[in-house]
């Protein structure tokens, strides 16, 4: 029986408590993956900050990425200001007030329908800015099997379907956009592309880009590297457009790990640990998804001695993050290493019941230190409210 093990060594005690650490060996390798499809396949690849935005991170990443994507005001500044290169917007729907906030970090701005573009089209246009404009369609084609994360759901408010096309004028419009994947292989991204040319091929004629979008599992073992860069250097072939990917998941991918101390144990049925640490709070994909989270030495409850219930730190009844087994008995002051917890952790942490934020640390696999690069402390919980 194998349990999941240490994926770098470091002290998790000689860290705060919650803490997330990142590997930087590990981050460059997966970097060094995505940067390889975009050399072999000739495309741009970017950072999607939706998924991984530890800017401490972001001079590693830029030595082989060329910029990144943003869905609010706030990402496209992050990346405009530290990370630098391409700055790719995206949202359901900008605001008047803050359009010329756009105007003045973005490379790229698409658009989720003709009503937003025709709104805003002019005053691009008007700006003296050389940005370029896209349109997010919405092939309706489902991949992904979690409806919460289907962008093309029936009902969903993601992109422009095929019919909004008809009779249209695109001018001005230089790329469009999908966006269909969560966590897939390139299988998947090939049967979307064969239904976003078959519905919108008609449209690519005087376009200069196509954006792919994210969920490309790139980094992920079993991926399909080479299907994907045949995928996009045929595409490129057939239409002569620039290809983009906005992956964030794949770049962050089994890079860090989550570390939390037990602070009790209680009895209710079942054996129940108490963590410094809350799903809903601090990993809420674990309720979302929802998933179970592997730990180290941790396995399915009943494989090994002591089974626990892992409970979170908030008053929400549903904070709990699963059942495991280990192989001798927790003890009040044991850490927890959670893993796979860099992506869509940091960027989803919230302060609900004021809950301290975990630290963030940074390991540095060539000296073997680990370095505290931040921790929070009330007036983080208190400077967002009033």
């Amino acid at each position: 029986m194998e349990t999941p093990e240490f994926p770098f060594e470091f002290d998790v005690y000689g860290v705060p408590s919650p803490c997330h650490v990142v590997d930087d060996g590990l981050l460059r390798r997966n970097i060094e993956i995505i940067k390889g499809v975009q050399d072999r396949a000739d495309a741009t690849i970017l950072l999607a900050l939706k998924g991984f935005a530890m800017w401490r991170t972001f001079p590693i990443i830029r030595q082989y990425l060329q910029g990144v994507c943003a869905s609010s005001v706030n990402e496209a500044r992050l990346g405009a200001e530290e990370f630098g290169g391409e700055v790719h917007a995206y949202a359901p729907a900008y605001k008047e007030a803050e359009l010329d906030a756009y105007l003045d970090l973005c490379s790229h701005i698409n658009f989720n329908s003709f009503s937003q573009w025709d709104r805003f089209r002019d005053r691009i246009r008007d700006s003296g800015t050389n940005i370029s404009c896209g349109l997010r369609i919405n092939p309706e084609h489902s991949e992904v099997k979690t409806a919460i994360y289907d962008p093309c759901a029936p009902g969903s408010r993601l992109g422009i379907r095929a019919d909004a096309f008809t009779g249209r004028d695109l001018s001005g419009i230089d790329g469009l956009h999908f966006h269909t994947l969560c966590e897939l292989n390139a299988d998947a991204l090939e049967r979307t592309l064969d239904t976003v040319e078959k519905s919108f091929g008609d449209y690519f004629s005087g376009l200069k880009w196509m954006n792919f979008g994210g969920g490309h599992h790139i980094s992920r073992e079993d991926y399909d590297v080479d299907l994907l860069c045949r995928l996009i250097t045929q595409f490129k072939d057939r239409y002569g457009l620039e290809v983009y990917l906005e992956p964030g998941e794949a770049i962050a991918l089994n890079t860090g790990v989550l570390v939390a101390e037990v602070l009790d144990i209680v009895r209710n049925i079942v054996d129940i640990a108490i963590l410094d640490t809350s799903a809903t709070a601090h990993m809420p994909d674990v309720l979302e998804m929802p998933y179970r989270p592997a730990v180290v030495g941790g396995a399915l409850p009943g494989d090994q001695p002591h089974t626990y219930r892992l409970g979170g730190l908030t008053c929400l009844a549903g904070d709990v993050i699963g059942d495991y087994s280990f192989a001798r008995p927790l003890r009040v002051g044991d850490r927890l290493v959670f893993l796979d917890m860099a992506h869509y952790t940091m960027v989803k942490n919230t302060t609900f019941n004021g809950v301290q934020l975990p630290a963030i640390a940074l390991h540095h696999a060539d000296s073997g230190e680990t370095e505290v690069v931040r921790e929070f402390h009330y007036e983080d919980y208190r400077n967002r409210l009033s």
